[in-house]
């Protein structure tokens, strides 16, 4: 069934008001009719509704029923991305909302290669976040993750604070055979704990970032035996979190 992330506002005394592109998607894309259903979630809440009333550019539905989901991971995980070139910050934010991720923190460090024009980083910080309400439309997830536009090495460094573990993947812990200390965080992992998971540009991390982040409280680890590109590190995060707190337990 179709899902649709709206405004709170949108719910008015029992009905659902939609405009914009979700109400040009129920009309042009899906082609619905009266008496189809639809999810409607506002991130607090998620209702199948019934549509009532369809105009060109404008939808009105009926709640039939409040839904007791939970899809969400038992974790806020926000992914701090060095930024990577091409079309790869796209996929990480699509995959990585998929599987669970709650933020997506872009940086800048010594060997990332891309940087964003200014007069053009509102264009591209819209793009992502809405390819982050599909992808959390289509993964029926409850919130649609948030996207910041990229920030500076020490901004990232001085954003950590926030965040209750804090973990930066690094290719030569893996080279080292370093390769139980990720399930080990994992394992010690409380419901609702703040996660910060750092993953460097295609070029990697330098030593002295490696320091920096280190005297800043980040366990440092490899992420299994083979090397992976900067748009895979995250996602496997992702999967294995997943797998720890969700289908292990």
């Amino acid at each position: 069934m179709q899902r649709y992330f709206v405004n709170q506002a949108a719910f008015v005394d029992g009905y659902v008001h939609l405009y914009g592109d979700e109400a040009h998607h129920i009309t042009r894309v899906m082609r619905m009719t009266q008496g189809d259903e639809i999810i409607c979630a506002n991130g607090q809440a998620t209702a199948l509704c019934k549509l009532e009333k369809i105009s060109t550019d404008s939808v009105v539905a009926i709640v039939m029923e409040w839904l007791e989901e939970c899809s969400e991971l038992p974790h806020h995980v926000t992914i701090a991305q060095g930024m990577p070139k091409g079309n790869k910050l796209e996929i990480i934010v699509q995959k990585g909302t998929e599987l669970g991720a709650s933020h997506f923190l872009p940086f800048y460090s010594s060997r990332a290669i891309v940087k964003w024009k200014s007069d053009k980083e509102n264009k591209k910080l819209v793009r992502l976040e809405k390819i982050a309400k599909e992808a959390a439309e289509q993964s029926h997830r409850q919130r649609v993750p948030t996207v910041s536009t990229p920030v500076p090495f020490d901004s990232l460094l001085e954003l950590s604070v926030n965040y209750q573990l804090k973990i930066v993947a690094y290719e030569e812990e893996a080279r080292n055979n370093k390769r139980d200390e990720l399930s080990k965080f994992l394992q010690a992992l409380h419901n609702e704990q703040s996660i910060l998971f750092v993953v460097g540009p295609e070029g990697g991390f330098t030593t002295e970032e490696i320091a920096k982040l280190r005297d800043n409280d980040f366990y440092v680890c490899g992420l299994g035996p083979r090397i992976l590109r900067t748009e895979t590190a995250s996602l496997y995060f992702l999967s294995a979190l997943s797998y720890e707190t969700e289908l292990k337990r």
